[in-house]
């Protein structure tokens, strides 16, 4: 049995000027040790999906459809109490900004203690001995002086790593991570990256990393999800999706990564813009972006899998790598 069960999740938010439909019908499976890759555009999904997740839609939000199963439960409408017990001990998540995390007028050590004590009975050598391990794990020197500063004190990289100590803390079984290194330098990026692996991998557990970073996916990831518009339009390995793409969306995406193209070479670009959520075409979404679109796309495209388990909602699917950048 998968770790984390989402089935055709549905999370709208219900404003004055319509309904957003911010996630809208997102299925997946996530096993213990497995790293998944959510990426897309800015207003496609990624983050809402996180939120659902660990129950932080607030309204005018909420999710209208669809089951969150976490080991053999179910998140969607379990009571608070119940939820806020998962949520920091089993279930973890990452923001953005560690200052979401942070309270910049409390010392390091005094929320890290806090966070222990909120999920368990902790003595304070004891409590103080497990952050101190903890902000190791991450790479952060001199942990028992560092647990006396306060976050202001800290560079962005390191206040970055105190976030993901703290999601640590209670070895949770999934962690979420919101773009956690977006903000960063390549090098502190890599850093992180390389402890995020090694502590998956230690204590197997299972981790969702959203990002719009392609090149930060291929070398993390076990597998990859390609949202847009708030669905999943193509999902499989990792090596499957950034090496033999479906998606004339994630091909467009890999053709605009540097990383991903000869040097000197002119990136290919998606023409216009995303959607908004609240306006979203009939049919496939994507339909106005692509070349490959025909009267076939107005109706909305069901998921295949034209390899083993590789899922893609597309009518005209690309062959591969060698289609790379005919949606420019």
């Amino acid at each position: 049995m998968s770790l984390l069960s989402i089935e055709n999740l549905k999370t709208h938010f219900f404003t004055k000027a319509g309904v957003v439909k911010s996630v809208d019908g997102v299925s997946f499976d996530l096993d213990r040790g497995e790293i998944l890759g959510i990426v897309g555009e800015s207003g496609s999904g990624k983050s809402v999906t996180g939120f659902s997740i660990m129950g932080l839609v607030d309204p005018p939000g909420r999710l209208v459809e669809g089951s969150i199963r976490f080991d053999g439960q179910d998140l969607v409408g379990m009571a608070e109490p119940v939820m806020r017990d998962l949520r920091g001990r089993r279930i973890a998540m990452i923001f953005q900004d560690p200052m979401m995390t942070l309270n910049p007028v409390l010392r390091v050590d005094t929320q890290m203690i806090e966070a222990l004590r909120a999920h368990g009975r902790w003595s304070d050598d004891a409590a103080r001995q497990r952050c101190r391990d903890v902000l190791g794990q991450v790479g952060i020197p001199s942990p028992e002086e560092r647990l006396k500063s306060y976050p202001h004190q800290f560079s962005g990289g390191m206040r970055q790593r105190v976030a993901i100590a703290i999601a640590l803390l209670h070895e949770p079984d999934l962690i979420i991570a919101d773009e956690p290194t977006t903000a960063l330098d390549v090098t502190i990026q890599a850093q992180i990256l390389f402890e995020i692996q090694k502590l998956v991998a230690e204590n197997n557990t299972a981790m969702i990393w959203v990002t719009h970073d392609l090149a930060v996916v291929a070398g993390l990831a076990d597998r990859v999800a390609v949202m847009y518009a708030g669905r999943i339009v193509e999902m499989g390995t990792t090596e499957e999706v950034v090496n033999r793409p479906f998606h004339p969306y994630t091909s467009g995406l890999i053709g605009s990564a540097p990383s991903r193209n000869p040097r000197g070479a002119r990136l290919t670009q998606i023409r216009g813009m995303a959607p908004l959520p609240m306006n979203l075409p009939t049919g496939c979404a994507f339909r106005p972006r692509c070349d490959r679109a025909t009267e076939a796309c107005i109706i909305e495209p069901d998921a295949t899998t034209p390899e083993s388990e590789h899922l893609v909602r597309c009518y005209h699917p690309l062959s591969g790598a060698s289609d790379w950048g005919t949606t420019a």
